[in-house]
């Protein structure tokens, strides 16, 4: 069974992200990039799937620029066989990333898609729903398990009840959870290896899909500074700082 897993490049979340002088968007000349966080989970349930015996390949594949190389080369660290950059100079929106990742499952066609429920910069968690709809697969989101046996996967859930799951005939579109499993720590020898594995690009519009996009972001601002919190004396006091500052009474 081959398993494709998605990769995006972020800012990693460790970084204080700051906007641009110019409000145009954000920051991003010399600042730490990196998997995103969520993606970087799938790629591990995808490689322990192939240590299971599950799955025979692991492929990763991201949309972006030419340094988008970098956080391939991290996937196929932690254990992804190849890799395929979808490489475009634009930002596209989530619904031209979902075509275009349509356009790679039919060239690669794969049995199980694993992505990220949601990127931690723009956290539309929309990729994942549009690509399924697109290939009208079945699709499973915010996976906290993933049992894959007799050519269907059974995806537990969260749900605001507690769990759900559900059983998938593939093949099947699957976004993963936080709780899904823990990233390992990428060793030397695996990052050394992972350069000689092989990385394909492919131009975006060498997949015949448009990535143009009726959206447009107009101005970007950081989020107002908060105020220092204050100690008062009594609980008559809190009472009314709540009903004239705060006015939640």
């Amino acid at each position: 069974m081959k398993v494709l897993v998605t990769v995006k490049r972020v800012v990693d979340h460790n970084v204080k992200v700051r906007v641009k002088s110019d409000h145009s968007g954000v920051e991003l000349d010399n600042v730490k990039m990196s998997i995103n966080p969520f993606c970087e989970i799938a790629v591990e349930e995808a490689v322990r799937l192939k240590e299971r015996g599950v799955a025979t390949e692991v492929v990763a594949v991201s949309v972006g620029p030419a340094a988008a190389q970098e956080q391939l080369r991290a996937a196929l660290a932690i254990g992804a066989d190849r890799a395929i950059l979808v490489e475009t100079s634009e930002t596209p929106g989530a619904l031209a990333v979902a075509k275009l990742l349509k356009a790679v499952v039919e060239r690669e066609d794969p049995q199980l898609v694993l992505l990220g429920k949601q990127a931690i910069d723009s956290d539309n968690n929309q990729t994942g729903q549009m690509l399924a709809a697109l290939l009208d697969w079945p699709q499973g989101t915010f996976a906290s398990a993933v049992d894959i046996a007799a050519q269907r996967a059974a995806v537990t859930r969260e749900v605001d009840g507690g769990l759900q799951t559900v059983s998938l005939r593939l093949p099947a579109v699957v976004t993963v959870d936080l709780r899904l499993n823990e990233p390992r720590y990428t060793t030397l020898p695996s990052i050394m290896k992972a350069k000689k594995k092989p990385l394909d690009t492919l131009a975006a519009s060498a997949l015949g899909v448009s990535i143009e996009t009726s959206l447009r972001t107009l101005r970007v601002e950081p989020p107002a500074e908060r105020k220092g919190g204050v100690k008062v004396e009594s609980v008559a006091q809190l009472v009314d700082k709540l009903k004239t500052e705060a006015k939640v009474i």
